[in-house]
């Protein structure tokens, strides 16, 4: 635990599915003693793995860490696409908890896949490229001056996509590309105010919604969703997938202390599948 962490206060976005990275971050960061905002898009369709949540989930997870962690808990509809959403999140914030020490921009989804290039939709690249990328600088532009006064930390959610090009999964790709250079350049123009900036860039996290993408990839290409998971965890160095609690792990350190003198980085959290800066 990191005890310079309690009582600070924490905005998560894309926290609303229990078996979620977000979500495992929320519970990383108050199991710390961190007051915590979930924020998800709240208005899943059923069946529909690219809308994690629903209000009355957000609400009980919430809740749930309130009741386990002693601390308080919000629980924000927002959608990272809509500026007026975020305008209102960040309003809400202010009101409840007045600052905020940590930022987690981890809200992402992809749209078209697979699919090549040259073959993908102008519409669900645009909505990939939107939710990923131009929703870290929303988000980032309305709790910015909630942090200017005492400094903190904002982390935000690349992927190994960003540095290893995956196949048929362009537009997520380069739309993680993007957020480690503006990840550089939020470090670069905040470092005077105290506010460091990171990225993490996971690799395969056995989540629900990484299943459903094995399922997806074995329809396209003809083969099952065991064989694929065989077929990637081989190509680890650990050999296995990552967890949703060792990604909150390292969130964690980079919303410490203990990371002061980090900023600007991008960091690996892949089983040394990729290694590369």
């Amino acid at each position: 635990m990191y005890r310079d962490l309690k009582n600070k206060n924490a905005l998560i976005t894309g926290a609303g599915k229990e078996a979620g990275i977000g979500y495992a971050i929320a519970r990383k960061l108050a199991a710390c003693g961190v007051n915590v905002a979930l924020a998800d898009l709240a208005e899943a369709e059923d069946n529909n793995p690219l809308l994690t949540s629903d209000r009355a989930q957000l609400v009980t997870l919430a809740q749930n860490l309130a009741d386990t962690y002693q601390v308080r808990t919000l629980a924000l509809s927002l959608d990272v696409t809509d500026p007026t959403s975020v305008q209102n999140m960040g309003q809400t914030l202010a009101h409840e908890f007045g600052n905020i020490h940590i930022l987690c921009n981890n809200a992402g989804t992809l749209f078209g896949v697979p699919n090549t290039i040259h073959a993908y939709e102008d519409d669900a690249w645009m909505k990939t490229i939107d939710v990923n990328l131009h929703g870290v600088f929303r988000v980032s532009k309305a709790v910015v001056p909630l942090m200017m006064q005492q400094g903190g930390s904002i982390i935000n959610a690349a992927s190994q996509a960003a540095k290893k090009p995956p196949l048929f999964n362009g537009a997520y790709a380069a739309a993680k590309a993007a957020v480690v250079m503006m990840t550089k350049v939020m470090a670069m123009e905040l470092a005077g105010d105290n506010i460091r900036v990171n990225a993490i860039c996971p690799g395969i996290i056995m989540t629900d919604f990484t299943r459903w993408r094995f399922d997806l990839e074995a329809q396209f290409l003809d083969s099952t969703a065991e064989e694929r998971m065989a077929l990637k965890s081989a190509e680890i160095p650990l050999g296995r997938f990552g967890s949703a609690d060792e990604v909150a792990n390292t969130v964690a350190f980079l919303a410490s202390g203990e990371s002061s003198y980090m900023t600007g980085q991008a960091l690996n959290i892949t089983g040394g599948q990729t290694m590369e800066l």
